[in-house]
């Protein structure tokens, strides 16, 4: 499950309008290796692909494919303001650490849950 605040869905709603996106178009978010800490994230507009879990909350979507799921499940989006830092956050239970940037982090081990 991955749960979207309330500041994140308006974003992301303002977002899908400035750029005219069609209809079930919706933040994709994946995990790519990479990063600091050895897996990133990463995020675009996309549409859901047949095996992707789609979340819906206010009216977006956030759309993951299964191997990210892996990284992601019991992750929460949210939307920062910063002036240094602003822009889509991934809250990630699962992140061992993370980067100083937050776009990077470590898994927990599987036997470390």
């Amino acid at each position: 499950m991955i749960a979207v605040s309330e500041n994140a869905v308006k974003h992301l709603r303002e977002l899908l309008e400035s750029k005219n996106a069609a209809a079930g178009t919706g933040l994709r978010l994946m995990v790519k290796r990479g990063g600091c800490a050895g897996l990133e994230y990463a995020m675009k507009l996309d549409t859901p692909a047949e095996a992707d879990q789609v979340y819906g909350e206010g009216g977006v979507q956030v759309i993951v494919d299964p191997e990210s799921l892996s990284f992601l499940d019991g992750s929460e989006i949210d939307y920062s303001d910063s002036l240094s830092d602003g822009g889509f956050k991934v809250l990630n239970p699962q992140a061992e650490r993370t980067c100083g940037c937050g776009s990077s982090f470590e898994p927990r081990k599987a036997d470390a849950k």
